[in-house]
């Protein structure tokens, strides 16, 4: 007599309280909070109690035209009660005066603990912008800004420009983390490989395949030297206006990338998206889905961010 094997159960029936177990202690390191000149749906305030109700650890809020490194240590210092840490980087824009070492200087004195290389006025991004014309699907400023000078990390040559070395030997200095921003895979290769010749060991590429136009090979390459890759999940979570890519899309990257060297970041705060937590619990359910692990879906939203931002060094 044939035995029928009996129907192999998922972890929504054998462990539902999975996801919120993973979400607590998670580490959000693309917060878009407000205030911003782009529409948001929450304050800096109100992202930390959102973090807080959820149990999440830490969130990094990004701004791409200010540091928020000042609100987010008097947030800390004030709501400490709450348990989440508050952290904040320097953008490399126009708006903070481009490649900046006296912004970089003043923020990573405040305590800024990341250093995004240009975002939205990278020549990069701006070439993107303007292809796509009005459908381009990044937010915009509530009112009409200033046309951007676009921004480049290469002379014509190929070759860093002199400004940013002295930038990359800072944040080598202070240990803080480098990220790509918004440069093209073509700048981010010599960048990482100069930011390593100079001590920098945490760096991060942002969407790797969105705007930055990296290839899975890239994404390999970059985890191999030690990147780590972060995707967001506004690009993945259910009911996100930028919901851009199919979960076997995300299954491919993390493979690319390692389980190891991926992170996944909310990239959340848009008004009319999902809530950062909702967006937390609607990707690693996604990832559940994908077959990966408890403890593998826990390094990508808790544990590899940690780690690169240096929250453990704190302990």
């Amino acid at each position: 007599m044939n035995v029928v094997d009996k129907p192999v159960k998922n972890w929504r029936e054998t462990d539902p309280g999975m996801v919120d177990r993973i979400v607590k202690g998670a580490v959000d390191l693309h917060c878009h909070s407000g205030p911003s000149v782009m529409p948001r749906y929450f304050t800096h305030y109100e992202a930390m109690e959102e973090a807080s109700e959820a149990g999440l650890r830490a969130i990094l809020i990004k701004d791409h035209y200010y540091s928020a490194t000042p609100v987010t240590e008097m947030l800390n210092k004030h709501f400490k009660h709450l348990g989440v840490k508050l952290l904040s980087g320097v953008p490399l824009n126009n708006q903070t005066g481009g490649l900046n070492i006296y912004a970089v200087e003043h923020g990573i004195a405040l305590g800024a603990r990341l250093i995004w290389m240009p975002t939205f006025t990278s020549a990069n991004h701006i070439r993107h912008h303007r292809a796509a014309g009005e459908d381009f699907q990044f937010p915009k400023a509530r009112k009409k800004m200033l046309e951007p000078k676009p921004l480049t990390i290469l002379d014509n040559g190929g070759k860093l420009l002199p400004e940013v070395l002295p930038i990359l030997d800072m944040i080598a200095e202070h240990d803080v983390v480098l990220s790509s921003g918004h440069l093209h895979i073509s700048e981010i290769w010599p960048l990482f490989e100069e930011a390593k010749r100079r001590g920098v060991t945490r760096m991060i590429c942002n969407h790797p395949t969105y705007v930055i136009d990296a290839t899975t090979d890239d994404i390999r390459q970059l985890a191999s030297m030690g990147v780590y890759l972060e995707h967001s999940m506004c690009m993945f979570a259910e009911n996100s206006k930028f919901r851009f890519y199919d979960p076997p899309i995300l299954d491919g990257l993390i493979k690319a990338g390692t389980v190891d060297k991926t992170i996944l970041g909310s990239d959340l705060g848009q008004v009319g998206n999902p809530r950062v937590v909702d967006g937390f619990r609607n990707v690693v359910s996604l990832c559940l889905d994908l077959g990966y692990s408890e403890d593998d879906v826990r390094k990508m939203v808790s544990t590899n961010a940690a780690e690169l931002i240096g929250l453990d060094d704190e302990a």
